[in-house]
């Protein structure tokens, strides 16, 4: 212990640090640091084997169709066969393929956002005999296979005159137990006051859900949308099975194209498919920070 006098004063005595307890703090800070280092290492490696795909894809495109599947993989291709993103627009209507998907992703995507948020309404602020069953119900269908009523589907949609026709996958797509099951997890976390405060001044349950419970639900909306529309931009059966006509072929269905039955044109398949994945990126960019706050915010409550 250290003393220290004053004049008149009576001595006192000042505790001295312990050392343990003063070399605990850097250590929990350095292990701190190495945790948060190692962290972010295997997220890196992480992304790094998520992306590998891709990079693979982007350097296929320009490749040779025999330098494709070389083994060991050409990481760095001999020669850059650039010309693959401009002969492609001349081999297949490729700009019909990528209209047909647009035009069916945010037809698809708008109809599933407003059915969902609609019915997620219901089953989040509503109260009406048997209602938790009924979603229960609505929700379980998200577990039974596609395959498994891919045939009666054909048929109902067959009997209306609707195969070969976009109506077919409109109509298939327009509802989702998963957008309403989203979007009634976010809804939750509004408080109920709300809504019963819009009621006693009148307003109609259709005004709460537009006026209110819509402005509120940005972050949900924006990522039930991303969603929607990444699906169905990446479908391939149900354009393959409902869509016989080349004119309303997506481009999923269009890359088959340069498919034979003996060969196939693999640098081609690659090109098409990097220009296939810019719409989507574009969409996800735009869309990134509300996607991400509404992931992190939806099923917090209930």
């Amino acid at each position: 212990m250290n003393t220290t006098a004053l004049d008149g004063e009576r001595p006192r005595t000042t505790p001295a640090p312990a050392p343990a307890a003063a070399a605990t703090v850097p250590r929990r800070r350095t292990a701190h640091a190495a945790g948060r280092a190692l962290l972010y290492l295997f997220l890196a490696v992480l992304a790094a084997a998520i992306l590998l795909p891709f990079g693979w894809m982007a350097i296929s495109s320009v490749k040779a169709d025999r330098d494709v599947f070389t083994v060991p993989i050409e990481w760095i291709p001999k020669s850059y066969h650039w010309r693959n993103f401009t002969d492609i627009w001349k081999q297949i209507p490729l700009a019909t393929y990528l209209g047909n998907s647009l035009l069916l992703s945010a037809v698809i995507t708008f109809l599933q956002v407003l059915t969902g948020s609609f019915a997620a309404y219901g089953f989040a602020k509503m109260r009406f005999p048997g209602r938790d069953a009924v979603f229960l119900g609505y929700v379980a269908t998200i577990a039974v296979p596609w395959q498994a009523y891919m045939v009666p589907q054909y048929i109902i949609m067959d009997k209306l005159g609707l195969v070969n026709t976009r109506w077919s996958l409109i109509l298939i797509q327009a509802f989702g137990a998963f957008g309403v099951f989203l979007m009634r997890q976010f809804y939750l976390t509004i408080p109920d006051e709300i809504s019963e405060a819009a009621r006693l001044d009148g307003l109609s349950e259709y005004g709460i859900w537009a006026r209110i419970i819509l402005p509120l639900s940005k972050p949900a909306l924006a990522s039930l949308a991303l969603l929607t529309f990444v699906n169905t931009w990446n479908d391939y059966m149900g354009p393959f099975i409902y869509l016989t006509d080349n004119d309303l072929w997506t481009v999923q269905i269009g890359l088959r194209s340069f498919i034979g039955q003996y060969d196939a044109q693999y640098a081609m398949i690659m090109a098409g498919s990097v220009i296939s994945v810019v719409p989507v990126l574009v969409i996800f960019l735009l869309g990134q920070r509300y996607f991400v706050r509404g992931i992190a915010t939806t099923g917090i409550k209930g």
